[in-house]
């Protein structure tokens, strides 16, 4: 189901937009030390590893002060997405390249985010001969399969907002982690370009299937009003993003077929999803009633996911409906 996304762009999104955040959540301990207004970001740092031909490109590289000093220190973080042999080494080779270039002190992180395997990830590299070791580099870890979701449920933090999507979660409890993904964030209030990139997150890593899209709106019609309205305002923001993905695909395939149908379904599904949330808040309609909801215009529903917050009876909708006509 992820074979296509870009792992890397997410987290270094996600990472350098919330960058103090992401510190504050998993190392409080750097804090301590860190002025955080004073970070850089660092050009990417490219190197050839010779043993295994491969070009590489580092993730992250902030540069910072020491709290109350002008000396400064580098954070790199590194994002990863598979388990590899020998990434502790490409990890100190990042280190003594970033040490000889800048001839700074720096504190190494890694963020795992496979699935599996989900034993614990190796965190340090070691030079040693029988009689004395030459070399014990260490680094950090933060290992998602290893982390348990409910322990940053009421973490005030987009980044424990976004990642949650990556943690150790049952199968059965994908709706449930989506939909507190979700009231987490809308307790945060971001502003909209940083609440869109953490949902888009959060949607991407569980893309649920129609079984779990119901169970994701039980679970949402247990938060209070003014939370539903808001995850119901990123759930229609994600429909419409769907229909426009839809016409984008069809286009780059020349196929106009594949557009008529992006379009079809991503307007479907947001007619589906206005229903569900009118009977969430109002209750049953009569079938009339659905009927013509369905054969409303994209526009007009748009407007009707708005209009709906304003909705306490039947009788509004019924007569929103009718001022279409009018």
């Amino acid at each position: 189901m992820t074979n296509n996304i870009d792992h890397d762009r997410l987290f270094k999104e996600l990472i350098s937009t919330f960058f103090v955040e992401f510190i504050e959540l998993f190392f409080p301990q750097l804090m301590d030390y860190l002025d955080r207004d004073s970070i850089t970001f660092l050009d990417k740092e490219v190197f050839t590893d010779v043993t295994e031909g491969e070009r590489y490109e580092s993730d992250l590289v902030a540069q910072v002060k020491f709290r109350g000093k002008e000396s400064f220190f580098l954070i790199h973080v590194e994002a990863q997405e598979s388990s590899r042999k020998w990434f502790n080494r490409r990890m100190f080779t990042y280190f003594a390249r970033f040490h000889e270039k800048f001839v700074l002190p720096i504190y190494p992180i890694v963020i795992f985010s496979y699935s599996k395997p989900k034993r614990e990830a190796i965190s340090q590299y070691v030079v040693d001969f029988p009689d004395f070791k030459v070399l014990e580099f260490n680094y950090q870890v933060v290992q998602l399969n290893r982390l348990n979701w409910r322990d940053f449920l009421n973490q005030p933090n987009p980044v424990a907002s976004a990642l949650m999507a990556k943690m150790n979660i049952a199968e059965k409890e994908r709706a449930k982690v989506k939909a507190e993904c979700l009231r987490l964030l809308i307790t945060l209030r971001l502003d909209a370009a940083r609440m869109q990139l953490i949902s888009g997150f959060i949607d991407t890593y569980l893309n649920l299937n129609p079984v779990e899209e119901i169970q994701f709106q039980q679970e949402i019609s247990t938060f209070s009003q003014p939370v539903q309205e808001g995850v119901m305002q990123i759930t229609t923001s994600w429909m419409r993003q769907g229909i426009e993905q839809g016409i984008e695909r069809g286009i780059e395939q020349g196929i106009e077929r594949g557009i008529e149908q992006g379009i079809e379904q991503g307007i479907e599904r947001e007619k589906t999803l206005i229903l569900r949330q009118i009977k969430r808040k109002l209750g049953e309609i009569n079938p009339s009633l659905e009927t013509k909801i369905m054969q409303l215009s994209i526009d007009d529903v748009e407007a009707l996911g708005e209009a709906l917050f304003d909705f306490s009876t039947v009788e509004d909708l019924i007569n929103w409906l009718n001022t279409l006509t009018a």
